[in-house]
Formats: structure tokens, sequence, C-alpha cells
């Protein structure tokens, strides 16, 4: 993405991330922050330097500047900015670019080689086209993704921190690079955009298009002691470990796992004999697995899975998973620059020709660059000076 100039209004993670893969694969990134700064800055502060390790995996590699688009002075900077930006990334809702003389399809009659990217909760159409969410809302409450992962009878889960917003980035960057792509065609930009609900109901695809084309739901409320396949499920081991299962071709991995289990007669029992009975009595089987599994403990059944040809991997926490040599090898931790020098961090998901790109650029402070970013779209001195008077920078 070397060339490609991106004005990143965005807050707090879904807007935000997606600028900072973009800036992870070579573009240079300008994000122009309110007054007092995006509120993510201050959402966490860890140590006596405040360090915010959420904020700087959203943020490495841009430029700040602060501008406040109420004023005409703002507004007058940000016209500039976007006419010398190919793209334009903002999870502000579309009543709120609105207010601002922002509406995509203005933008890019002012600018018409400008890609406008927008994200937000419920999309652009519809009657709550305007109404306020995080990923827990639109992602995982509202798109049915939190009830399909609740076992009957308990509570909801819980998403952890920014998962959708995550997710629902990359599918922005993807439909940047598209309408960049479409540009390079036709000479023209033009407006690409998705929100949290749309990518929570492509996560939970295949049982949407299961529904939508039968009328009958995949069920999946009962947990993993009801699982209707045994051998794709999890087992506890007798260290109190986890291991899962991943038999999802049952006929071909069911004889694998029995013998593996030592239990070869379940092979010819009646109830387990093919995949109609094993979902009959799923229930059983489990309850019979479960037993086996709690006599070794999870470095002894990896030997034994491994050596009998099951696919299975490990529960690991999060800490395990980041020292494992396999995430290790696969590019996961890279080094970001930051004040006082590199700090770890995590690399966005795509590699290029095995090279994993991380920014150059180091996590900015509030309106770090707002002098430097002027100066290149050629206000003066006296002209930035007036344009701090008036609060319409920081």
């Amino acid at each position: 993405m070397a060339g490609v100039r991106v004005v990143d209004l965005g807050v707090f993670v879904a807007g935000p991330s997606t600028a900072a893969v973009l800036a992870d694969w070579g573009a240079e990134v300008v994000k122009v922050e309110p007054p007092f700064g995006d509120p993510f800055r201050h959402m966490v502060s860890i140590g006596p330097d405040g360090v915010n390790p959420p904020f700087e995996l959203d943020n490495r590699g841009k430029r700040s500047i602060g501008l406040d688009l109420s004023t005409d002075g703002g507004r007058g900077v940000l016209e500039r900015l976007l006419g010398e930006a190919d793209v334009l990334s903002s999870n502000l809702r579309l009543g709120t670019l609105e207010g601002l003389g922002l509406h995509p399809d203005a933008l890019v009659e002012r600018h018409p080689r400008l890609v406008v990217a927008t994200m937000n909760g419920f999309g652009d159409r519809g009657p709550d086209r305007d109404r306020p969410s995080y990923d827990m809302g639109g992602f995982w409450a509202r798109s049915g993704l939190a009830a399909m992962h609740t076992v009957d009878g308990a509570e909801p889960p819980i998403l952890r921190g920014a998962t959708g917003d995550h997710h629902s980035a990359m599918s922005l960057v993807a439909g940047i690079c598209a309408a960049l792509y479409a540009r390079d065609r036709t000479g023209r930009g033009g407006h690409v955009g998705t929100s949290l609900l749309r990518n929570g109901l492509w996560g939970l695809g295949q049982d949407a298009a299961f529904l939508m084309r039968t009328g009958l739901e995949m069920g999946s409320g009962g947990g993993r002691r009801a699982a209707p396949n045994p051998v794709y499920n999890p087992y506890r081991t007798a260290d109190g470990r986890w291991l899962w299962l991943l038999g999802l071709q049952p006929d071909r991995h069911w004889p694998l796992v029995a013998v593996a289990l030592d239990r070869p007669e379940w092979l010819a029992d009646e109830r387990f004999v093919d995949l109609p009975s094993r979902r009959q009595h799923g229930p059983a089987l489990v309850a019979l697995m479960d037993e086996v599994f709690a006599t070794r403990t999870l470095a002894e059944w990896a030997q034994v899975l491994e050596e009998a040809g099951v696919w299975w991997e490990p529960v690991l926490t999060l800490a395990e998973a980041l020292d494992d040599p396999q995430t290790r090898a696969s590019g996961v931790r890279v080094e970001v620059g930051a004040d006082g020098g590199p700090v770890p961090s995590v690399a966005s998901p795509v590699d290029f020709d095995g090279h994993t790109p991380v920014a150059g650029g180091t996590v900015p402070t509030y309106g770090q660059h707002t002098a430097e970013v002027l100066s290149e779209l050629g206000y003066d001195e006296a002209e930035v000076d007036a344009l701090r008077a008036a609060g319409a920078v920081t």
C-alpha cells in the first residue's frame, strides 16, 4: 500500500484498526482526532507511564492531528487533507458524517478519486442506521451470535474486547482494496461500507443460510455433553486441562479415536456403529469418552493422539498461545516503534511473500503531527497560529 494516503476519521477500535492494517501494509495514515483526542486513548492506563496497549495496537504507524470539525477552520483543514488523500476511513455514524457535511456521496462529488470507507453498527440503511453500538451490540448480541453460543439454560457468553471490531475491520480493508482497484480502472473513487451487524451475520453465515434455505435451525444449544458429533468436541484431561477433538468427518475419524482411547469394542457397539447411531446416542458416547479422557494428563494424551493420527488441538491459555512455537514461527509477534524503544505487539493477519508487514512509525501522541501536516498542506505559520487561536486545530 506504499503511496496510498489515508485519512483516519475513526474513534475507539473498528475504524482505527482498519487504518492500522493499511498502515501495516505501507499506507501513509493521518489520524484526525477531536479535541482532547480519540476517547480510546483514555480508556486504559497501565503503570506510571500510562501504557495503553489496546490503543497502541490500532494506532501504530500513524500521524496524529487534532481538529475541531465543528469549526469552519477545522473542516477546511479536513477538506485539504481529503483533496490529497486516496482513502477516508471512518466509523462515525452516517448521521454524524452528514451533520459535518461529510456524507459519502457528497465527498466523492467534491473529491472524485476519493474512496470513502465507512463502518458503523447497523449499516447506512434502515431504521437503526444511526443507532449507537459497539461490537458487543451489533456484532455479538444483535446478530444472533451470542444466542447461538449460549448453552440452553445458561447465561449468554461475553465477547472478548474488540473481537468483532477487528474482524469487521478486515472486511472494510478488503473493501478498500477492491475500491482502489476499481479506481485504477475507472479513475473514480466511491463509497464502500460495512457494519458490525453484517459481519456478525457473516460469521454466523452457515447457520443463517441453513435457516433461510430450509426454515430450520442447526441446533447448538445443548453444550458439549449433547454434542451431535462426539469426535468434534472438547474433553477434560486428568490434570484439569482441555483438548479439542477435530473429527469433523466422523466416519473417517471415529475409528482412529476409538482405537486411541483403547476402546475398539465401541466400533461394534450398535449405539455407535454408524453416524446416525452416534448422533442418536451422542450424550451417552460423550459421557463414556469423558471417563476415558479423565484417566490421563494432557501431555500423555498428546502423545497418544499424535501416534494414533487423531486430529486434535490443546485448549491453550492466551499466554500459552503467545508462547507457542508455532505462534512464534507464524509471525504473530512483531516489534512496534514506541517512545523509549520497540515494544511487542500483535501482527495484522496477512503476510506478503512470506513477510509479515508492520507499520514503521511509532504510536502518535495526540496532535503530535498537527504542525507538520498543516505545513505539508500549504499552511504558513501565521495561518497555523490563526487556526490554533480559533480552536480549529490542536
